[in-house]
Parts: C-alpha cells; structure tokens; sequence
C-alpha cells in the first residue's frame, strides 16, 4: 500500500514539474485528436509532437493516447491528465497576466518608508506618482531615517526616503534628491540670536532640543558635534517638527533644524542661524543594495529622480 502511494505521489510530483508547452502539445492533441492539426497549431512538426507525447507518456508511467476505429482518443490516465493540465495551463496564463499587470503598473504595492521630516517636502512627488499609477497601492510606513534603515534590512519596507548619509554604510543603493541647509533655531530674546552664525562651540553648555534616536539626522548631527569636540546638552527628543519649533519658542532650548523645516515655523516663534561653517542636510531614497527594486519601486525611484535628484551612487 504505502509503495502504491509513493508511487502515485513522484507521478503526480513528475506532472507538476513538466514543460508546459509539452502539456500545450497534449491539450491540443486532445482537442483536435490529430498529430496534423496539432503541429500545423503549435508550429511543430508531427515528428517533434509524437516524441513530446513519447516523452510525457514515460515521465507519467502509463499511455496517455490510445489509437481506435474512430480515430485519436484518450484514455482513463489521459483523461486525468487533460483536467489536471488544462487547469495548470490556465494558472500559468494568469499569472502570466498579472506579472504583466506588474509589469505595467497595473497593480502592485509600492513599501515606502516616510519620514516626519520629509513628508511635507515629499508630497508633491507622491502625489504625481499616485496619479500616475492608481492601480498601486501605497503602504506607507512612518519612522526615523533609522528606524526605516532597520525595516530595509528586515525586508519590510522596499524603499525609503531617509537623510544622508546612511548609518548602515554598505548596505543600500542611494539616490540623492535634496540639500537644505541646517540652522539653528533659537527664541528670539536668546543672547546667541544677536550673532550672525553660529558655530558648535557657541552650543557648548546649550540646552538642546533634538530628533529621536531613531532618526538618522539625530544620529548625524550628535557624531559631527562630538568630532568638534562637543556633547550637546540634550533636555528632549521628539519625533515632530511643529512640538521641537514650539519648545523652542518657549524658551526650553535650542534646535537644529533643516531651513525648510524652519521655514515652517510660526513667524516671530524662533529665529534661525546659520551653522558655521555651514552644513547641509542631504534627503534621498535608499534601497537594499542586493534586492532589485519591483516595477512599483523603480517607477517611483525614476519619478524622484526626474523631480529631484541626481544620479544614485552606492551608500
């Protein structure tokens, strides 16, 4: 008994495996019951078609074919054979059809990774891309430029924008899209808002207002200060923007910010100062640098660069 079932089991795993264009041959043999018609149909010869059924009958273990008085027929395994391949045949040509919608950005989930930062300056682009492309869905996860590093790495975002450069050096393809500059803000009664610019000496002792650790412009700027040899006085992290400008409009402390970020900010709340020397925050989209990006992703990563950017380089 149990040597008729393994026995059926390597059959049945021997027509799962087979070459469809064999199982093509053998539906339409079985339609037409006819080696002439059937090679005039698949553009084969009748020889190249009696070897195909040759070869499926001996990789099954039983005739598949049986020839009578009223011509070509099937028998009993045939018949199985025929229900089983017309239904992997119609499989095969709906997947065909929806790797093609793919393809075509018919369809399709596009895994963003968004920071709070970047989401004002990245919708105009999201915006043209949805128009764009509304069969692809949008799954949008929001986090630091560092916890979306992670969630690269761990395969649940596709493709994120983040700010530059990465902390997981190596490991993503990048293009960049942007550069602001960063400034101080400060309340404008502050005794450091009556100087031009300022420098990281002019931070030492201050008490500062900073992104979360997860945010890769926290991580940066907390390593540049501390290669000038400065430890900022950290009294609070946050993941917003609009709180970070209203503490600092209270007079809690000081922020380093993007300018555009700064920009946002209620007028008369803060004032900004440029850093000297002056420094840049950088915005772009990183990807893994082993995984090829999906129609969706590589679609918006050609749309960035056409609204934004420049050529991608390794990270």
């Amino acid at each position: 008994m149990i040597d008729k079932m393994n026995s059926i089991y390597h059959r049945h795993s021997k027509v799962e495996s087979m070459n469809l264009k064999t199982l093509e041959c053998f539906l339409t043999l079985a339609q037409t019951a006819s080696f002439t018609r059937t090679a005039e149909r698949m553009h084969l010869t009748q020889p190249t078609i009696s070897k195909m059924m040759q070869k499926l009958e001996t990789e099954v273990g039983q005739p598949l074919l049986v020839r009578g008085r009223q011509g070509l027929g099937l028998t009993e395994a045939g018949q199985r054979m025929q229900q089983r391949a017309e239904r992997m045949v119609i499989q095969w040509q709906h997947l065909q059809r929806e790797m093609q919608a793919l393809d075509r950005l018919e369809q399709g989930t596009l895994r963003l990774g968004l920071c709070p930062m970047v989401s004002p300056l990245a919708a105009p682009l999201l915006r043209r891309y949805l128009g764009e492309h509304p069969g692809v869905e949008l799954a949008l996860t929001e986090d630091g430029g560092y916890g979306c590093e992670k969630a690269l790495l761990n395969d649940r975002l596709e493709i994120s924008f983040t700010a530059l450069p990465t902390t997981h050096q190596g490991e993503f393809e990048q293009q960049a899209l942007v550069r602001y500059p960063l400034t101080v803000c400060l309340p404008p009664d502050h005794p450091l808002a009556a100087k031009s610019a300022l420098g990281w000496a002019d931070l030492t002792g201050e008490p500062v207002i900073l992104y979360n650790e997860d945010f890769a412009l926290a991580q940066w700027l907390t390593r540049l200060s501390q290669r000038q040899g400065v430890e900022l006085e950290v009294v609070l992290r946050s993941g917003q923007w609009d709180f970070i400008g209203a503490m600092v409009g209270s007079g809690l402390g000081l922020a380093i910010l993007p300018q555009p970020i700064c920009d946002r900010l209620p007028t008369g709340q803060v004032v900004q100062r440029p850093l000297a020397p002056a420094l840049d925050w950088a915005i772009g989209l990183i990807w893994r640098r082993d995984t090829p990006l999906s129609p969706a992703a590589q679609a918006f990563l050609t749309l960035a660069q056409s609204m934004m950017g420049a050529a991608a380089r390794p990270a």
